[in-house]
């Protein structure tokens, strides 16, 4: 497993880049978004990774955006379905893999692999550097999935407490 702090630089990008996509599709303003950064780069500087979402702060802090309507529009643009990880085991294969920190850092959890098709839940699905980095790291098709920051917190809290991280 690689230590969190390896994957600051992907945190970084995968924010940075989600934050036009969103002033793009008009969930936000630029002056949103810009009040969003600082306060996200206060909450990098604590190290929680759980903390560090710019769609949290512009979701739960300053409540300038919904997540609904942000999974809404990717949904109807971008054709990705919708998943709750409540129900869902991760398969063996790929607890292995598994990176928590990683995960926390994309706002991205592989859930299922059959015949090379990798399935991936996010609430990060329009950080064009998350999908690169998982399109990647997948090494194969991949099946996108959109789901809450909540539910991937609670995913990555299960399966942290199941002695798996």
């Amino acid at each position: 497993m690689t230590a969190a702090k390896d994957f600051r630089h992907l945190m970084m990008r995968a924010n940075r880049l989600l934050g036009p996509a969103l002033v793009e599709r008009d969930l936000v303003s630029v002056d949103e978004l810009e009040r969003a950064t600082g306060r996200l780069l206060e909450l990098t500087a604590r190290g929680e990774p759980r903390e560090c979402t710019l769609l949290g702060v512009l979701a739960h802090e300053l409540k300038v955006v919904s997540e609904a309507e942000v999974l809404r529009r990717s949904v109807e643009a971008d054709g990705i379905g919708l998943v709750e990880l409540r129900a869902l085991e991760v398969p063996e294969e790929l607890r292995k893999e598994f990176d928590p920190a990683e995960c926390w850092a994309t706002w991205t959890v592989p859930f299922d692999r059959e015949a090379g098709i990798t399935c991936l839940a996010t609430a990060y699905h329009l950080s064009p550097a998350v999908r690169a980095h998982w399109e990647k790291r997948a090494g194969g098709t991949v099946l996108w999935y959109g789901t809450t920051l909540g539910d991937i917190a609670e995913h990555l809290a299960r399966f942290a407490s199941s002695g798996a991280a």
